[in-house]
């Protein structure tokens, strides 16, 4: 699976390969060895998933086998990943239910994303995402948390209104309580859940 770079301050790089389960994996080791041969590991992680979901999605409604390509684009603090297929059926987002294994893919890309779309090509399709890089990462996480917490505390009736930071930081620590023991039903071990995030939250407080 070859990679097509260019010098040039913008950074492109072109990797074709097949749409198979196999190549899968290679193509998410590919990725990350091109982010840090442009120094910006921290984007490693969520690039990985964006690259699993996209890949997935072609296998799933192009077809196994089928020619495509993962474009990686760094330019003005952000890294813009787009895969192009042969088909030109665009997808949109579904509803899916909480137990729903399908259905889920571009609402993630969506809530990982500071911008995503499709776009029919002269050769099929582009899905593509932008990723923020840096401080332009950080804001994006702070926009999340805010909203995240504004929905958990709406859920248990404090007013959204009310953002003394008593009520924030008391709702912070029950978010977080709940989430580890989302992580605990599933078999996940909620101990290694909060290094891994610890890990993320130094890794991208450092680049910006």
């Amino acid at each position: 699976m070859p990679g097509i770079g260019t010098k040039d301050h913008q950074r492109r790089c072109v990797l074709p390969f097949e749409a198979l389960p196999a190549e899968v994996g290679l193509l998410r080791r590919a990725a990350t060895r091109q982010l840090d041969q442009w120094g910006v590991p921290t984007a490693g992680d969520v690039t990985q998933l964006v690259v699993t979901e996209l890949a997935t999605n072609v296998i799933k409604h192009v077809g196994e086998g089928s020619p495509t390509a993962l474009v990686l684009e760094w330019k003005r603090g952000r890294l813009r990943i787009e895969m192009h297929d042969k088909s030109r059926s665009l997808p949109s987002p579904r509803t899916a239910d909480c137990d729903a294994e399908c259905g889920r893919g571009l609402h993630m890309l969506a809530a990982m994303a500071a911008d995503w779309g499709t776009v029919v090509t002269a050769l099929g399709k582009a899905v593509w995402c932008e990723l923020p890089l840096g401080s332009d990462a950080v804001c994006l996480r702070m926009e999340r948390a805010v909203d995240a917490l504004e929905n958990y505390r709406a859920r248990g009736g404090t007013a959204l209104h009310d953002r003394h930071e008593a009520v924030m930081e008391e709702s912070a620590v029950e978010l977080i309580a709940d989430l580890l023991h989302w992580t605990s039903a599933r078999g996940l071990d909620p101990v290694a859940m909060l290094a891994r995030a610890q890990r993320y939250y130094e890794a991208e407080a450092d680049a910006a």
